[in-house]
């Protein structure tokens, strides 16, 4: 099978030097993720696109290839296309014709043709000939140039017809790692999340630092949060998690600051905490998920307040946003079940908050502080590889059943997004399959018991980390009903470092 990469446009603005380089980190990232995923695929560099060529012609492995083109920072689009030879128009035509028979039946259509290399007719004089053809040798309604109801598009390159057959919107921004390296703040909540992804969509290798207010339960959330972030959109890079352990500071900051400043100095003690592990890690920026005016401590002066703790940049790609707008982002990207689940330890640490910064009562405020807690929770700091975060025996994830093949009374669940299961459907000859996206599973648990008494119920997702994240939720309510059906698929290759 075969996928032409449309570049995110604003690297096709770009001066001739940086276009280049960034194709070659998206093409290098690209080659990292079919290798982490054992899939044999070639991956070509042209000047306005990239071409994929997956030596496989599976359905596992065109799901897998979706699921990969849909999640690349980088591409704007990627088309999946069938490739022929042809020596006249007519014969290019018959291969367009062909493919879009059955689509163009009874309905509105209009022909998009590329053209690359020496031919005797232009791309118009090619729309004109094949919009003719097919409006007259196949149930076509009528041709539509304002308002088709299908686009038929091929590319005629050299001698070479390329139908397409399927366009895969993909994630925009720019190539993962082109842009530098960030440390991410991630509390497991709406912001930080979706603070962490849009700057991995952007370019940034983000890393997290999660500081720990609320004890192991709220450690294995964040971390399954960040492992889903991870997995999902930026696999072909490896980065760090670092876990601080901060209640014995938030202890200190309730025992000795006063009241109306804690919010803000536990912000501060954060943001001092996180610039010295940025430091250890060679990281120039810091990302957080704040706000403007969306809690107390996140008015433009008590920011300011804030900030004038570190030297480090101090990237808020939430600042102007709504909290419905972070919250809508958040289901589109899938972590929208993680947050609502999430302890928010931050809301109990200041009662009557102040909303106007001012430093020197804060730095009176810290005066009382024990500095020593604060060294104390940095040198008990925690890194690991992200790919290592849920491999522990306390995430209990390793608890959890997998399943390669169903028995005949199992149901399968697929909680894969509406747009995935569009791409790539899942059907199997012996059980029935519910697609249920993962933001609603909770809401459906009571129906499916209900409908299944007797059932167990197999999560699908195309990875299996969403689908073991939840099963162990579910089975902590409902034990042993719930279990992962994982597909028959090759050994995987070697995994690459970055």
């Amino acid at each position: 099978m075969k996928f032409v990469i449309k570049l995110f446009p604003e690297i096709t603005i770009k001066s001739t030097s940086v276009r280049k380089q960034m194709t070659k980190i998206l093409r290098q990232n690209l080659q990292n993720l079919f290798r982490r995923h054992g899939i044999s695929a070639d991956v070509q560099n042209r000047w306005d696109s990239l071409v994929v060529i997956v030596n496989r012609d599976d359905d596992t492995a065109r799901r897998e290839a979706i699921q990969i083109l849909s999640h690349t920072p980088g591409i704007a689009s990627a088309l999946e296309i069938t490739e022929d030879t042809f020596t006249t128009l007519d014969d290019a035509y018959q291969r367009v014709r062909d493919a879009y028979r059955e689509r163009v039946a009874g309905k509105t259509f209009c022909v998009r043709i590329k053209r690359a290399g020496n031919h005797d007719f232009t791309s118009h004089q090619a729309e004109i000939y094949m919009g003719g053809g097919i409006l007259k040798e196949t149930d076509a309604r009528a041709v539509s140039l304002t308002n088709p109801e299908v686009t038929v598009q091929a590319e005629l390159r050299n001698d070479k017809v390329q139908v397409v057959t399927q366009i895969i919107k993909g994630l925009g921004g720019y190539p993962l790692g082109s842009q530098g390296e960030v440390l991410s703040l991630i509390s497991g909540g709406f912001d930080s999340t979706v603070a962490s992804y849009l700057m991995t969509r952007r370019g940034l290798k983000t890393h997290f630092c999660f500081f720990n207010l609320g004890g192991s339960a709220h450690e294995i959330g964040v971390k399954q949060v960040s492992h889903y972030l991870w997995s999902t959109y930026s696999e072909s890079h490896r980065v760090k998690f670092v876990t601080v352990p901060f209640e014995k500071v938030v202890t200190e900051i309730l025992t000795n600051v006063d009241t109306a400043q804690m919010g803000v100095v536990l912000k501060r003690m954060m943001l001092r905490a996180a610039s010295r592990v940025a430091d250890r890690l060679h990281l120039p920026a810091l990302v957080t998920g704040e706000a403007v005016a969306q809690v107390a401590s996140q008015t433009i002066t008590n920011l300011a307040v804030i900030d004038k703790v570190s030297d480090h940049m101090v990237l808020r790609p939430l600042a102007a946003m709504d909290k419905q707008d972070i919250i809508n982002t958040a289901r589109r990207i899938g972590t929208e079940s993680f947050a609502a689940t999430m302890p928010e330890y931050c809301g109990v640490i200041s009662v009557n908050p102040t909303t106007v910064g001012d430093i020197a009562k804060v730095e009176a405020a810290e005066a009382k502080f024990d500095f020593a807690v604060l060294e104390d929770a940095l040198a008990n700091a925690v890194t690991e590889r992200i790919d290592d975060v849920l491999n522990g025996e306390d995430s209990g994830l390793d608890q959890v059943t997998l399943v390669s093949t169903p028995a005949l009374s199992d149901v399968i669940i697929d909680i894969r997004h509406p747009s995935e299961v569009a791409d790539a459907p899942l059907t199997l000859t012996n059980n029935p399959v519910l697609t249920i996206p993962f933001y609603d599973l909770d809401n459906r648990v009571a129906e499916l018991l209900r409908e299944h008494p007797q059932a167990r119920f197999l999560l699908y997702c195309q990875k299996g980390t969403m689908s073991k994240i939840h099963a162990h939720h579910l089975n902590n309510q409902h034990e042993g009903r719930f279990s992962v059906f994982q597909e028959t698929r090759p050994a995987t290759a070697e995994r690459a470092d970055n």
